[in-house]
């Protein structure tokens, strides 16, 4: 083996170093696409625990409140996002959109369709761009 193929070999990350950059990728572009998974939680917390729900602060009754909020953010990211919307795959382009343009395509033939499953997919995606808008604002405002 000849120098030059050494030192490539050596500059080379190794499995378990790409996996774990991929791992650190796929989070950061989860905590993009629901950037409010940070936020929510916490306003959630503390309606749980509001005076008027009746439901006692307690370590038991944190606990659970707190499972169930991981939990449901998990699988909805898990099932909906990762299996669903990063499979759907447009010459290279991924995502919501992505998704919506793979569907019309599907049912060329049926233009009424068509047209429902676009304007289905335009929806969800100012429903994605007005949350990600709102949230931040509503944050800052209740900080201050």
């Amino acid at each position: 083996m000849s120098a030059t193929a050494s030192t490539l070999d050596a500059e080379l990350p190794s499995n378990a170093l790409r996996r774990q950059g991929t791992a650190a990728l796929t989070l950061g572009a989860i905590g993009v696409v629901y950037g409010d998974i940070g936020t929510s939680p916490l306003y959630t917390v503390k309606e749980i625990f509001a005076p008027a729900t009746g439901v006692a602060l307690n370590t038991a009754n944190l606990i659970g409140a707190v499972s169930v909020i991981f939990w449901a953010l998990m699988l909805v990211v898990t099932l909906k996002y990762v299996t669903l919307i990063l499979r759907a795959d447009n010459r290279g382009e991924g995502g919501g959109l992505a998704l919506t343009a793979l569907a019309a395509q599907a049912v060329r033939s049926r233009p009424a369709l068509r047209r429902g499953l676009l304007l289905l997919g335009v929806f969800g995606a100012t429903l994605f761009y007005g949350d990600s808008v709102i949230t931040p604002a509503i944050s800052v405002l209740s900080a201050v």
